[in-house]
């Protein structure tokens, strides 16, 4: 049940009057061979995945109590609240990337408090304008100046899409809540995560990495673990109980 009166974050309706967008995230993507490559069908319906991980979030996020805004998280640098904030700042950033801001103000504006007094309703209204923002028309195919170098909004949103899966996980750890996250979306991050990361000057995987932005893959994976597990560690996370 939702709290506080406010109903959970509809994937169906957030874009209701945006008659363009459907066709706009299926239309096929053709690029010329360039240091951006070709873009390929695992970006096909990014904004539906994206509003699908920010439902996600959402549905964690409702019933955190208010003594909960200070707990740890397995980001040691955040407190939940700080955690939250993260990622609907990030959510207004994508946006404000998609109508040509640099990457510069990107990183200006990265810890700016977006949560004033209502942190379930920041974040609900940036998802919407996100997902308004790379729904227009053409905004999909733009070419941004992303902090990790220039990149097409088709990617940009699905690096989006994967960091908001990963911190409902964090979020859900931090509070107690259940971790499992949706399968179809942890299948598309496992199965893409080359993909979603192609080009960036630092990714999850690379050992050669800064990781100013990404936490070191941990050790101790294996085939034989559950897919989610698998991928937690690859990004950076210990999913099971003995530390974070």
């Amino acid at each position: 049940m939702p709290v506080h009166g406010r109903p959970a974050l509809n994937v169906r309706l957030v874009l209701a009057g945006s008659r363009n967008a459907t066709p706009d995230i299926r239309r096929p993507l053709p690029l010329a061979k360039g240091k951006l490559g070709y873009m390929t069908d695992c970006f096909e319906g990014i904004i539906d995945r994206f509003l699908l991980s920010c439902s996600e979030f959402e549905r964690t996020l409702q019933p955190v109590r208010p003594e909960q805004w200070v707990w740890p998280t397995p980001c040691t640098e955040w407190n939940v609240r700080q955690l939250v904030n993260h990622v609907t700042r990030g959510n207004l950033n994508y946006a404000n990337l998609v109508e040509g801001a640099s990457a510069a103000a990107f990183l200006r504006l990265r810890e700016v408090d977006a949560l004033d007094g209502d942190p379930v309703g920041a974040f609900a209204r940036s998802v919407s304008t996100c997902a308004e923002a790379f729904a227009r028309p053409g905004a999909l195919r733009r070419e941004l100046d992303y902090p990790l170098g220039r990149v097409v909004a088709r990617q940009a949103l699905a690096v989006r899409t994967t960091d908001t899966t990963i911190h409902t996980w964090d979020l859900a750890r931090s509070v107690g809540a259940e971790e499992t996250l949706d399968p179809g979306l942890v299948a598309w991050i496992d199965d893409h995560l080359d993909e979603i990361y192609a080009g960036l000057s630092e990714t999850p995987r690379a050992p050669d990495t800064t990781h100013r932005f990404f936490a070191a893959p941990r050790a101790g994976s294996n085939d034989d673990a559950p897919q989610q597990d698998r991928l937690l560690r690859q990004m950076g996370r210990t999913p099971d109980r003995t530390g974070r």
